[in-house]
């Protein structure tokens, strides 16, 4: 069995849904649910043989980059453990942010970094915010034409963000503009 051309495409990442009570797909997701529970779709939740009764987690080999402790620390410190957009100071929601990621070519440097609030360090790496080399927030208009919201952060949005003490610890303009350039979303 296969769908109609065209209801679904072999380059979808997200954002794709259906119901899978109308056609075309229910058929499908009864087959995947026959297929794989060993019965039909209608399922008694209530009876224990349709769960898994083996280990809930398994070991695997997972690999870290090395120095990410160390900067974590130095970004922690030079950001005296405040979120340099939101001034939160909730030490486990801290996350030191690369400005160009390790992936991308960049390095475990301090004027690499940004101490972020978990969240908003999510939206940096997405290009939903940004900071300039006047070390002043970008924010996308795409976060609220995406999202109808971002209010908190429209209203900083050309504020100078939160800066190391020392200026050679601040993040360096070449990152920045890479950063504006390659990740933040203009428009």
């Amino acid at each position: 069995m296969t769908l109609p051309p065209g209801l679904w495409s072999s380059g979808i990442q997200q954002g794709k849904s259906f119901d899978l009570d109308e056609q075309p797909y229910a058929p499908f997701f009864d087959l995947l649910s026959t297929r794989v529970l060993g019965n039909s779709i209608e399922i008694d939740l209530s009876d224990p043989s349709w769960r898994h009764n083996g280990p809930m987690f398994r070991e695997r080999l997972r690999s870290e980059r090395i120095g990410q402790g160390a900067f974590q620390a130095r970004v922690l410190n030079a950001y005296h453990r405040r979120c340099a957009i939101t001034g939160t100071k909730i030490w486990p929601a801290l996350e030191a942010a690369h400005i160009r990621p390790i992936t991308q070519g960049g390095e475990h440097r301090l004027d690499n970094g940004v101490l972020l609030r978990s969240d908003v360090h999510r939206m940096f790496d997405w290009g939903y915010l940004g900071v300039d080399p006047s070390y002043r927030l970008r924010v996308s208009p795409r976060l609220r034409d995406e999202f109808g919201n971002g209010e908190q952060f429209y209203a900083k949005q050309g504020k100078v963000i939160a800066l190391p003490y020392r200026k050679a610890d601040r993040p360096h303009r070449e990152f920045l503009e890479w950063h504006l350039d390659t990740v933040f979303k203009a428009s």
